[in-house]
């Protein structure tokens, strides 16, 4: 992305008041413990295991490792995980 489109995104998200998610197209991740992690705006789901998670971002990928995987809701932008969360990793695709 240029300087330029990157500085209008910035002054539109402060002259619009809208969130940094929705302007960066980023995921929006929340976590609960080690229980639950509910992911937004993802790409799609790339391998799933009882131990390994990882979804597409629009920018690399989202890595969880842990055991007791249990998709509990799978829509096309949202996916809530539950399971013992252990690690959580970005891949970046750059």
């Amino acid at each position: 992305m240029g300087k330029w489109q990157q500085q209008m995104k910035n002054w539109l998200m402060k002259k619009a008041d809208l969130p940094v998610d929705v302007i960066m197209d980023l995921p929006r991740i929340t976590m609960i413990g080690q229980l639950h992690i509910y992911i937004e705006n993802h790409r799609g789901l790339l391998v799933f295991t009882d131990t390994e998670f990882r979804i597409l971002l629009k920018h690399g990928q989202l890595f969880i490792k842990g055991n007791s995987f249990v998709i509990k809701t799978i829509l096309p932008e949202e996916i809530l995980l539950e399971g013992n969360i252990e690690h959580v990793f970005f891949i970046d695709n750059e």
